[in-house]
């Protein structure tokens, strides 16, 4: 990456966004007080943000030379040589609904303007969250999916607002594996993960990386909380009883959305 993470000991595949921009703006997107369009607006540049990361991290770059507009005038000195994404690579991004529409819509939006319009691909998979009858999350149904082929070599882009459980990544990482092919890479956009999470979804066989702007630990001891994330991962909790992210954001979905029921 072009910037260091944020300090933690969740390894080299968990990428937390540095600095006070990032972590401003989600306080703002989690505050009660804050309107639906400001939440919708956050969200955007969050989106946007952990999309430039993980495609400074993951893509392919190459060396080139190119012309800009004022080599009309300096034919030799208006010429730029650098590093840029590989104009070859091929990014699949992953629209989770309901959730995922805003943040997925951002990163197809994004990668379409620094690729060629042929190379981004935006799916969509139709998933929920099944209660357990004690509370809590039994599991993540698929229950229906607009795949537009195979994701064999491609980069895999999966923004999804919460990282909570785990349960829908894994789920949609699970179907693209056995149904769709193995990409390139794989990249997981939260706003907020927890450590349960992190935990979930690095053992998947896909190797995801995780890119989020902060890890939300609430739920655990005053001593866990006092040390580097990651350093007590094991006694590190984020989830209430209902599977609900503490000290997180609330119903992040439901506001993008205008919908509480």
């Amino acid at each position: 990456m072009t910037t260091p993470d944020a300090p933690h000991r969740y390894g080299e595949r968990v990428h937390v966004l540095p600095g006070a921009f990032a972590s401003t703006l989600l306080a703002r997107v989690a505050a009660p007080q804050t309107s639906r369009a400001e939440v919708v607006a956050g969200v955007r540049t969050l989106s946007a943000e952990l999309c430039r990361a993980a495609s400074d991290a993951l893509l392919p770059t190459v060396e080139v030379e190119l012309e800009t507009r004022m080599a009309s005038k300096h034919p030799q000195a208006g010429r730029w040589r650098g590093r840029i994404l590989d104009q070859a690579s091929e990014v699949v991004v992953v629209d989770v609904i309901r959730g995922g529409i805003v943040p997925s819509q951002v990163c197809f939006e994004l990668l379409s303007a620094l690729l060629p319009e042929s190379k981004v691909r935006l799916d969509h998979l139709h998933m929920a969250r099944v209660a357990a009858p004690g509370g809590g999350v039994a599991r993540a149904d698929l229950h229906g999916s607009k795949i537009g082929g195979s994701v064999a070599g491609r980069h895999l882009v999966v923004p999804d607002p919460m990282g909570a459980t785990g349960s829908t990544a894994t789920v949609a990482l699970d179907h693209y594996l056995e149904h769709h092919g193995r990409p390139a890479s794989v990249a997981l956009l939260t706003l907020i993960a927890t450590p349960e999470f992190l935990a979930k979804v690095l053992a998947h066989p896909s190797a995801p990386h995780v890119f989020t702007v902060r890890v939300d630990r609430g739920m655990s001891g005053p001593d866990v909380l006092r040390t580097i994330p990651g350093t007590r991962w094991s006694e590190e909790r984020g989830l209430d009883g209902d599977d609900y992210i503490v000290p997180g954001a609330g119903g992040v979905g439901e506001v993008l959305n205008n919908s509480w029921c």
